[in-house]
């Protein structure tokens, strides 16, 4: 395996060669191709785009694309995270709200849709939006019109929809939980992006290009990655996937002592010590990061998910929800139990003799 030798920035700030970057997408695995084959083929029009994939894959990345491509690239590409902004204020975060229309608004506010007439929205974690809502944005995306909080009358708008999610929508669509309508009305082109451990070959050009990057940042002379640090960048399975990348590099940028990153530079995983408090004062981050702890624990301690799905009081189909919302968990090692004697097999009660509980 050769070592990965970063290349070095021109003055226009550009790598020498940018043959592997397209639309600021690095990669030339046959699914990263597919994906920018997509980006180029619908950007002129102004169709709907659902972008699905894992946490971490760049899906605001391709949006921006997309926009980036289109008819309307002059004009503003307004983000809404729909996952970082409570329920109660989400609505008046997207269609806006009159004066009066509820306690604390002293004066009109236009909301994002406004801001993005004849232009593109980006709805990022569209699956953590409640169904109420869910059916005002069918609305939107049916009849070309919002109506604020506390208006009298609706306004038109001309804007390209463009949806991320990191859930199965189906399932969620199967589970009550989110609008079939509302479903087919997004999912008019996907774009699935690929996790990064299913195109590895891509992994030796994201890692000098998040090198490079970095080392430039922080104005530090790093001549690339060794074999050994290469090696281990390919044997990882990345959970977390281009953003757990991105950070592993700049991690070992920042703390490498020579001109060569080492396998030694490489820290991969989650580190053994957890924060036994919560993380930040966000409200939303803090509940997902209670779950996950949560499930991470149960499933560390239980033989099966079923049992996972008991000790935490909740059904196995709603442990199953959690599993795709948070899909890094299904990837973390279980409780491995010690054999069982024949005689204590006949003990065992009718629930765990059907799992096969000798093993």
């Amino acid at each position: 395996m050769e070592i990965v030798r970063i290349r070095h920035r021109s003055p226009t700030g550009r790598t020498d060669d940018d043959r592997n970057q397209r639309h600021g997408i690095v990669g030339r695995s046959p699914a990263i191709a597919t994906v920018i084959e997509l980006i180029e083929r619908v950007a002129n029009t102004k169709s709907t785009v659902l972008i699905t994939g894992e946490t971490g894959t760049g899906k605001e990345l391709v949006a921006r694309a997309v926009h980036d491509r289109s008819a309307q690239r002059a004009m503003p590409f307004v983000k809404v995270n729909c996952a970082a902004i409570p329920d109660t204020l989400l609505e008046s975060e997207l269609f806006g709200h009159a004066r009066g229309a509820f306690t604390g608004a002293t004066g009109a506010r236009r909301g994002k849709f406004a801001l993005a007439d004849r232009s593109s929205i980006f709805l990022d974690e569209i699956g953590t939006m409640n169904v109420a809502l869910q059916a005002k944005l069918l609305r939107v995306l049916q009849e070309r019109e919002i109506e604020p909080l506390g208006a009298e009358r609706a306004e038109r708008v001309d804007v390209r929809v463009i949806a991320a999610t990191n859930r199965d929508l189906i399932q969620m669509v199967h589970e009550g939980l989110f609008q079939d309508d509302l479903y087919y009305r997004l999912d008019v082109i996907r774009i699935e992006l690929p996790p990064l451990r299913s195109r590895r070959e891509d992994i030796p050009l994201l890692a000098e290009h998040f090198v490079e990057k970095h080392a430039h940042r922080i104005g530090k002379a790093i001549a690339g990655l060794d074999e050994r640090a290469m090696s281990r960048l390919l044997e990882y399975t990345w959970p977390g996937n281009i953003r757990e990348l991105e950070n592993a590099i700049e991690r070992a940028v920042v703390l490498a002592t020579g001109t060569w990153i080492t396998g030694e530079s490489i820290v991969l995983g989650r580190t053994s010590q957890r924060s036994a408090t919560i993380p930040s004062l966000n409200l939303r981050q803090n509940v997902e990061w209670i779950e996950r702890e949560t499930i991470r624990r149960a499933l560390a301690m239980s033989v099966v998910k079923r049992h996972a799905a008991r000790a935490m009081g909740i059904t196995p189909r709603a442990l199953a929800y959690y599993l795709n919302k948070y899909p890094a968990l299904n990837e973390q090692p279980r409780f491995e139990p010690p054999p069982i004697a024949e005689s204590a097999l006949q003990r065992c009660d009718e629930d765990l003799a059907s799992l096969q509980c000798a093993e």
